[in-house]
């Protein structure tokens, strides 16, 4: 299995295997670099680094005198990406140092580019959490988020396409009152992508630029890419241990947070473990195929110049 963390109790365990490795496309991540201007950068923060995903990605497109600093709230990924970093033989350009996103261990005015990965989706106020990523970083530098639109991405996946219809509003109505129950939680919108250049905006970032991760992880028989392998195999297990988006606990607790009724919990929950049966039948018959379509933001701006002078 390509996931040594699975049912790991740390956050976003459950997607911190070899799947994740697959999110770019190398020539996608270097149009970024010429885009942002990379080539300027000495001086990186990854925010909520998990196990270094993110920064390394960057790395390759940084030049090499760069340094990256990854910042964790779990000591248990701060520890993880370090023995990473060290076995690639580059600790001294990869770091990391447990911290909070919303409090930053770090002086204002400190780095080049500050960005973050599937991480404002989990914050409690994703506006303070921005607000201490400009604060971090310097003038004139950059601020980069990568975040998603998971209901819109969820309705691109080929099972949707041939289930029922009732069984399609059923599950999209689950991860809707799930999404909603999250951040009444406190926990975070799994959809924020799409409302975060507006964040950018309102907190006075200039130069904002927005735009959509070109990669598809296209999934056809018979999975011979270590891609494509390590994706059934993750979908296979998921099914296996009736794990859907979340656990069924975290499930139940959002839905009904939501605005759900337990009653119709159970059925929709029914509905998400069938559908992932089928799912996981057609990997093992060797009939499964998807687009692997998702739907990803990446949303850029500059701090203004005049911060060094007004004190924001």
């Amino acid at each position: 299995m390509g996931n040594e963390f699975v049912e790991h109790t740390s956050h976003s365990a459950e997607y911190f295997g070899d799947t994740r490795d697959s999110w770019w496309n190398p020539d996608y991540v270097a149009l970024l670099a010429r885009r942002w201007r990379l080539d300027h950068v000495r001086e990186v923060l990854d925010v909520g680094c998990g196990v270094g995903h993110w920064g390394r990605v960057l790395g390759g497109v940084l030049p090499r005198e760069a340094r990256i600093t990854g910042v964790d709230r779990d000591p248990f990924w701060v520890e993880k990406a370090a023995e990473r970093a060290a076995a690639r033989g580059e600790s001294e350009r990869f770091r990391y140092q447990v911290g909070l996103a919303e409090r930053l261990p770090f002086e204002r005015d400190s780095f080049d580019l500050v960005t973050c990965q599937t991480v404002m989706i989990h914050a409690a106020d994703p506006g303070a959490m921005l607000a201490d990523m400009i604060r971090v970083t310097r003038p004139g530098g950059l601020v980069a988020v990568a975040e998603p639109n998971n209901v819109a991405g969820a309705l691109l996946d080929t099972a949707m396409v041939h289930a029922p219809v009732d069984e399609v509003l059923t599950l999209v109505r689950m991860q809707l009152l799930c999404e909603r129950g999250k951040a009444a939680l406190g926990e975070g919108h799994n959809s924020l992508g799409e409302l975060v250049p507006a964040l950018f905006a309102e907190r006075g970032l200039t130069d904002i630029q927005v735009y959509l991760n070109d990669k598809a992880n296209v999934v056809l028989p018979p999975y011979t890419s270590a891609e494509q392998r390590a994706t059934v195999e993750e979908l296979s297990d998921f099914a296996r241990r009736e794990f859907w988006i979340w656990s069924r606990a975290d499930t139940r607790r959002y839905f009904l947070a939501g605005g759900g009724e337990e009653h119709a919990f159970e059925s929709s929950w029914a509905a998400a473990m069938a559908a992932s049966r089928r799912t996981a039948e057609a990997i093992a018959k060797g009939t499964y195929s998807s687009a692997g379509g998702t739907v990803g933001y990446i949303v850029s701006g500059r701090k203004s110049p005049a911060a060094l002078n007004d004190g924001t």
